[in-house]
């Protein structure tokens, strides 16, 4: 049977206690369209930080009570399981370069994977791998 889709995208919850950096590198760096945050004090979230790429909603939760386990580190090698995203754009040295001016880990630099078509991949304020492709 599979899943039959009523969004052409996915929603990603990236559960942090470093809300402030993160919505400022996802919002303010990357320049994803922040729709808004919600109080779900209830489910236990402190806030959640609504912020768009395209039609996928990105959302950084921030959980009332310090997660018992911190993220593992190290990307793809790092550990099994969700370890990086993708995003495909169209101006990959611009945005590169506007994240190196801010600091932030390039843990990849542009690099040509194939004839036409660039990777690169940087690390988020909370060690979380993020890749863009272009081509």
């Amino acid at each position: 049977m599979g899943v039959k889709a009523t969004k052409t995208a996915i929603d990603l919850g990236i559960v942090t206690t470093n809300g402030d950096a993160m919505l400022a590198f996802y919002k303010d760096v990357l320049g994803f369209r922040h729709e808004g945050d919600v109080n779900m004090e209830a489910a236990g979230i402190k806030v959640m930080h609504r912020l768009w790429f395209g039609d996928s909603l990105i959302k950084l939760v921030v959980p009332m009570r310090t997660p018992k386990a911190p993220p593992v580190m190290g990307g793809i090698p790092g550990s099994t399981g969700y370890r990086y995203w993708t995003m495909t754009i169209s101006n990959l040295d611009e945005v590169m370069g506007e994240i190196a001016a801010t600091g932030a880990k390039i843990i990849r630099p542009k690099t040509e994977i194939r004839p036409g078509v660039s990777i690169a991949i940087v690390e988020d304020p909370d060690g979380n791998w993020v890749e863009f492709i272009e081509g």
